[in-house]
């Protein structure tokens, strides 16, 4: 586990690696985020994109998603995966938008918690995106960079990291904290390809030093 020292020196490498990072599901609203968001559960930010660009074009709000037959919005997501069940639930979550929330998405996360297809993750980026409410969803990304680094433990759950992280990340920096360490793991600590060699955490970090150390083993082995 990292000192409180090395994580600042981790995060402010992040910070100088990826000084711009943000979220990148293309949206106008917080309810064109929120959608964007339940379609990129296993799947790539980039086919969201592409999906919803023509999505967002049909379909402006809550009352447009439940005033087509299931069938329709299926056909249009088809492409991205888990389709029919992410369909079921849009329109499960625009229902009880209308009915609860009069068509607004909540401020709240738990309250969005209570919508269908509506987890954690998705419920922090809403409303630190959204809202500028301080907050850091752990996706695949996040939750990958932090076991390696050893901002927190391999077998910890994915509720324990986000924990951990908000004890260890001043809250000011939850947010771009968040961004951030996707950027770092999206394209650089990737999942198959990491590039350790020319990593600037590289000596902070037990995964990457592994990675290394067998490297060197296999070249010497080959000579």
């Amino acid at each position: 586990m990292l000192t409180k020292q090395q994580i600042r020196y981790c995060l402010d490498e992040m910070a100088n690696m990826f000084p711009n990072a943000h979220c990148e599901l293309v949206h106008r609203n917080p309810f064109e985020l929120l959608i964007a968001v339940v379609l990129s559960a296993q799947c790539t930010d980039a086919l969201v994109n592409k999906v919803t660009k023509r999505l967002f074009e049909k379909y402006r709000t809550p009352y447009d998603y439940i005033a087509v037959p299931l069938e329709e919005l299926e056909q249009d997501i088809r492409s991205i995966g888990l389709y029919r069940n992410k369909a079921k639930n849009i329109q499960k979550l625009c229902a009880m938008l209308i009915e609860e929330y009069d068509g607004e998405v909540p401020r709240d996360r738990d309250e969005l918690m209570k919508l269908p297809g509506v987890g954690r993750k998705t419920a922090n980026v809403v409303v630190s995106v959204a809202f500028g409410v301080p907050a850091i969803a752990v996706d695949t990304h996040v939750e990958r960079v932090s076991k390696r680094l050893g901002f927190c433990r391999w077998n910890d759950s994915v509720l324990e990291v986000e924990q951990t992280l908000m004890k260890k990340i001043p809250k000011e920096e939850w947010s771009i904290t968040h961004h951030r360490m996707i950027f770092f793991g999206r394209y650089h600590c990737k999942a198959q390809s990491p590039q350790c060699p020319s990593c600037p955490l590289l000596h902070l970090c037990r995964e990457g030093k592994k990675r290394m150390r067998k490297r060197e083993e296999k070249a010497a082995n080959q000579k």
